[in-house]
């Protein structure tokens, strides 16, 4: 009895690790700026993830569920004692960005994106990567759907100005 609920657990976290590893990346990466930051936490969520598999009882909670685990997870990053690391500066990240998807458009809206305080980034974020409504994201990030539907406005309206068409012709003349 006991093989057959490890097995069937097995193929549960393999589903979930196959349909949302990219989603979690993705969010993890625009979190922290950090590739290697967000491949390990993305690994942290997916361990923490298969010790409490059994609390997850409706398959239609992973995303969330997963969603709010790599959001403590990211937090507890910031608790633990970090050792010396040599970052390489933003705009490195960022050209790379650029040159991998080699879309300018793409290119300032990412730059303006990552150029938002975290309390706007992280909920424009899981709306646009993640698909979050925004009971979900108030959910994820732990604050009342007023704040969520706020921080979105003004995410939003940041993203608007930055990117007007005024901002966009510069950047297109300065490359």
């Amino acid at each position: 009895m006991k093989i057959i609920s490890l097995r069937k657990n097995e193929k549960k976290y393999e589903s979930l690790v196959r349909s949302f590893y990219q989603p979690l990346y993705r969010y993890a990466f625009w979190s922290c700026k950090n590739r290697q930051v967000a491949e390990d936490l993305v690994q942290e969520t997916f361990a923490r993830a298969w010790k409490n598999l059994a609390q997850l009882k409706e398959m239609s909670s992973a995303k969330p569920w997963l969603f709010t685990i790599l959001n403590r997870e990211n937090a507890r990053r910031f608790a633990r004692k970090q050792l010396p690391m040599v970052e390489l500066s933003e705009e490195w990240h960022m050209e790379n960005i650029a040159a991998e998807q080699d879309n300018a458009d793409s290119f300032s809206l990412q730059r303006a994106i990552f150029d938002l305080e975290d309390e706007y980034r992280e909920p424009i974020v899981l709306q646009v990567i993640g698909g979050f409504s925004t009971d979900e994201i108030a959910s994820i990030l732990q604050l009342n759907s007023n704040t969520v539907s706020t921080r979105l406005f003004r995410a939003r309206a940041a993203l608007k100005k930055v990117m007007s068409p005024e901002q966009q012709n510069r950047s297109h003349s300065d490359g």
